[in-house]
């Protein structure tokens, strides 16, 4: 299948599991700068990355029009002076440290989604629930653009992300923010059940993800 055709049967279970108006953030980690090229040419004009190098490496090579880029991945302080001038949205925000950070190098009023931890597995990253409006106001108060909330789902069966979608669609609403960034390719039909209004698909718009050698050549040959 082509990335277009991958894309609209992504777009055909959103459908399906009765969502209208949710972006699609294609997530091309682990590919060449010619799956961001594909995706913008079917249309979706969102893409995320989860690392920083990869990224950095892999935008210059982009041909064509450029995409909105969500940062997605653990965001390490010292990285965000470099990512800044081509991170359009910060989906990753999970402690002040990173608020300081995007306020320092970025531009003002720059996007960010705080990242919650509704799963309780620390290696999925993000803030205690609890901990969630005090950082929502940090990154207010320090003049970004606080388009949302972000998760992780729980680990195993789709249907066990749930109860974690829920908390997160809730506290969107206690909030007041827009955007819901929950479900990838495996839960997504859970999370746009629950109340996603953005969902990041990698596998089920790109197709298994290159081995590290294969990926290496693909960077280095753009």
């Amino acid at each position: 299948m082509t990335v277009a055709e991958r894309l609209e049967a992504v777009r055909a279970r959103i459908a399906a599991a009765g969502g209208t108006g949710v972006r699609i953030v294609a997530v091309t980690k682990g590919f060449g700068a010619d799956a961001i090229e594909a995706a913008v040419a079917a249309g979706c004009l969102d893409v995320g990355e989860s690392y920083a190098q990869e990224l950095l490496a892999k935008m210059p090579a982009v041909r064509g029009p450029s995409p909105v880029v969500h940062f997605i991945g653990h965001l390490q302080t010292n990285k965000v002076k470099h990512l800044a001038p081509v991170v359009d949205v910060w989906q990753s925000v999970d402690r002040v440290a990173a608020i300081d950070a995007i306020e320092r190098h970025a531009a003002p009023g720059s996007a960010v989604l705080v990242q919650v931890n509704v799963s309780g597995a620390p290696q999925q990253g993000g803030c205690e629930p609890e901990a969630t409006p005090a950082l929502v106001e940090a990154a207010a108060n320090a003049g970004l653009h606080v388009a949302g909330l972000m998760a992780i789902g729980q680990a195993g069966a789709a249907v066990d992300a749930g109860a974690g979608f829920r908390l997160l669609r809730r506290l969107v609403d206690d909030l007041g923010l827009a955007e819901c960034s929950m479900g990838m390719t495996a839960d997504l039909e859970v999370a746009v059940q629950e109340g996603s209004t953005m969902v990041r698909v990698g596998t089920a718009v790109f197709g298994p993800r290159p081995t590290a050698r294969s990926h290496q050549r693909a960077v280095q040959a753009n």
